[in-house]
């Protein structure tokens, strides 16, 4: 049972780091992206479709990766639990 808890303990700071860098990531894309947008709106030139499509790609990403990580964990307290029982 430790060991688990060990390995819980591991994958829930390992999940939170992740998710914090896709977040960060897909932060930086949509910043990129609006800042794309708004020189376009002020006459200057930019890539809005690929900064754009860029940021999407990052979010989507990063939702199912968090995802997988959540349900990973999921599954590894579950079998904790029970192993407890």
């Amino acid at each position: 049972m430790a060991d688990n808890t060990f390995k819980i303990q591991l994958l829930e700071t390992t999940a939170a780091l992740i998710t914090a860098a896709f977040g960060l990531v897909a932060a930086l894309a949509w910043n990129e992206a609006i800042k794309a947008i708004i020189a376009e709106f002020l006459g200057s030139d930019g890539t809005i479709p690929g900064l754009v499509a860029y940021a999407m790609i990052v979010t989507v990403i990063a939702v199912i990766a968090t995802l997988l990580i959540a349900r990973a964990i999921g599954k590894l307290k579950a079998a904790d639990k029970k192993a407890e029982e």
